[in-house]
């Protein structure tokens, strides 16, 4: 019987596993780590988010149990509060332990390689464009104005849904921030971190009675160009989007 040739995908999970006995030593050059916190240089000007409520609502239970993927939106805008609500629940600082801060999403060694970058298309208080989360001072970098949520449907497959939701978060990874602990096999956590930020959108979304699908079918290279990254320092992770129903 002819062996099935074995793939890239093959490969990386080979390459990269974990073998008892195999690992080696070394040490972690605490002088190269990468920040951890993404300045644009090229913003244009910062909106400062509504504090995040963080009582009360739907019980985590009931959220869990009703949690689905939408795909149709109305065009009614959501509130610049859930917006904040929602950035919080995906990469909020919810304590800071010997100066090192710590996210409402698990991300691998602390690291948190996952940048947010936001395509608005109906959010009250809040010009249609691109912006980028900046989660130490929970505010939003202005990015660029205007209506980009076409081009992105376009780098997506023509998802529509991506031109009716309210928003669309954008998650890129800078790469170095875990390989610089964990070598090749910082890929596998960086896919394992993007999947945990989607999944607290998810359910943040329910929570406050919104929308959301998650986006993973998209043109690696469109997406980037739009958002304005290299592709390899830093690339295109996952998308979500939210919106009201």
């Amino acid at each position: 019987m002819t062996q099935p040739r074995e793939g890239i995908g093959d490969r990386y999970q080979r390459e990269t596993k974990y073998i008892r006995g195999q690992m080696g030593g070394g040490f972690l050059d605490w002088s190269k780590q990468p920040n951890i916190y993404k300045r644009c240089d090229h913003r244009h000007g910062e909106v400062p988010l509504p504090e995040p409520h963080q009582e009360e609502g739907a019980p985590l239970w009931i959220v869990i149990r009703t949690r689905r993927s939408c795909r149709k939106f109305t065009e009614k805008p959501i509130s610049l509060g859930q917006l904040s609500q929602l950035l919080w629940a995906t990469q909020g600082i919810t304590r800071t332990d010997v100066d090192y801060p710590f996210r409402t999403s698990p991300s691998a060694g602390a690291l948190y390689p996952i940048e947010t970058y936001l395509v608005v298309n109906h959010v009250d208080d809040l010009p249609p464009g691109v912006y980028h989360f900046y989660c130490p001072d929970h505010l939003l970098e202005v990015l660029a104005h205007g209506s980009f949520g076409k081009k992105f449907a376009q780098a997506a497959l023509g998802q529509q849904m991506i031109v009716t939701a309210s928003v669309l978060f954008v998650w890129t990874a800078i790469v170095e921030r875990s390989k610089w602990k964990y070598g090749e096999r910082g890929y596998r956590y960086i896919y394992l971190d993007g999947g945990h930020i989607g999944q607290n959108l998810y359910l943040a979304a329910t929570a406050l009675g919104l929308g959301c699908c998650t986006v993973g079918a998209l043109y690696d290279d469109e997406i980037n160009r739009l958002i304005g990254v290299d592709g390899v320092e830093e690339t295109i992770v996952y998308m979500g989007v939210v919106g009201t129903v």
